[in-house]
C-alpha cells in the first residue's frame, strides 16, 4: 500500500509587483507521492480555498516538461532538486513524510514578480522578437536534399533547439545571466543553412536585446548548464560569443 505523505510548504506570497511579499506557512496531509509539484499547488489552492484564503499564483500550461510555462525555486533550486527535468516533472516521491519544502519564484531583475510565484519573463520574446527567427522567405518547403547537412551538425542544432525559455539558467545563475538561452536560440540557426543569411545581425541584434532586458553577465560558473531541464551545454555560450566577434569584424552573413 503506498505511504500518503504530510508536508508542510514554506510558500512565497506576494499580492503585485509593487507589493512587500512574505512567506506563508501550510501543511498538507494525505498527499500521494506520484503527485506532480504543480499537483501540489492544486492541492494546496483548494485547500487555501476552502479556508476563504487566496490561492498561490502559479504559472503551468502543458505539465508535460515541453512549453516551459511551469517554473518555481524550490529549496534554492529553480524546478526543484531532481535534474533534467521541469518543475511539473518533479513527484512527491523525491521528498520525504514530514519535511519542510521552501516555494519561491524565479529571482532575477529581468524577472519582476507578477504575483506569488508567477513572474514576467517577456524579457524572452522581446530577445527572440529582436532575431531569433529566419525572415527570409523561402516560398514552399524544398526538397529535403536540397540542403544536406552533416549529422554532427545536425545534431548540435537540434539539442540547442530543445531550450523551451523557462528561465531556470538565468534563476540559478549568480549574475542572473541568459547567456544560456541567447546561445540556444543563436545556435539553432547559426548552425543551420537556413539560418546564414542573417547571421551577423541575429547575433548583435539579440545580445543588444539581452543586455537592454538588464540581465547579468556570464561568468562561467555552469549553474545554468547544471539546471538547463533539457541539458543545454555552455558550449552553446562559446559558440555565441565567435558569433559575436565573427559579426563585430565584419564576417560575412
Amino acid at each position: 500500500m503506498t505511504q500518503l505523505l504530510s508536508l508542510t510548504i514554506k510558500v512565497w506570497r506576494q499580492a503585485g509587483p509593487d507589493r512587500a511579499g512574505a512567506f506563508e506557512i501550510c501543511r498538507l496531509h494525505g498527499l500521494s507521492p506520484d503527485m506532480s509539484f504543480p499537483e501540489l499547488l492544486d492541492v494546496l489552492n483548494a485547500q487555501l480555498t476552502r479556508e476563504g484564503r487566496e490561492p498561490v499564483a502559479f504559472d503551468s500550461d502543458c505539465r508535460e516538461g515541453i512549453c516551459g510555462a511551469c517554473g518555481a525555486v524550490i529549496d534554492g533550486l529553480p524546478h526543484g532538486p531532481e535534474r533534467g527535468g521541469t518543475l511539473c516533472q518533479l513527484h512527491l516521491r523525491h521528498f520525504k513524510d514530514g519535511q519542510t519544502i521552501t516555494v519561491e519564484p524565479l529571482r532575477a531583475r529581468a524577472f519582476p514578480v507578477v504575483k506569488d510565484l508567477v513572474v514576467d519573463r517577456s524579457a524572452f520574446d522581446r530577445i527572440i522578437q529582436a532575431g531569433g527567427f529566419v525572415s527570409v522567405n523561402t516560398g514552399s518547403a524544398p526538397e529535403a536534399n536540397t540542403l544536406p547537412v552533416p549529422q554532427n551538425i545536425a545534431e548540435q542544432a537540434m539539442d540547442a533547439a530543445a531550450c523551451i525559455g523557462c528561465g531556470a539558467c538565468v534563476a540559478a545563475c549568480p549574475n542572473a545571466a541568459a547567456m544560456l538561452f541567447v546561445s540556444a536560440k543563436i545556435s539553432q540557426l547559426a548552425l543551420l543553412p537556413q539560418g546564414q543569411a542573417e547571421r551577423a545581425r541575429r547575433a548583435l541584434a539579440m545580445v543588444a536585446a539581452m543586455d537592454k532586458e538588464g540581465f547579468g553577465g556570464c561568468g562561467n560558473h555552469r549553474e545554468c548548464e547544471q539546471i538547463c531541464p533539457k541539458g543545454i551545454s555552455i558550449r552553446s555560450i562559446a559558440r555565441l560569443n565567435r558569433e559575436c566577434l565573427r559579426a563585430a569584424a565584419g564576417g560575412e552573413e
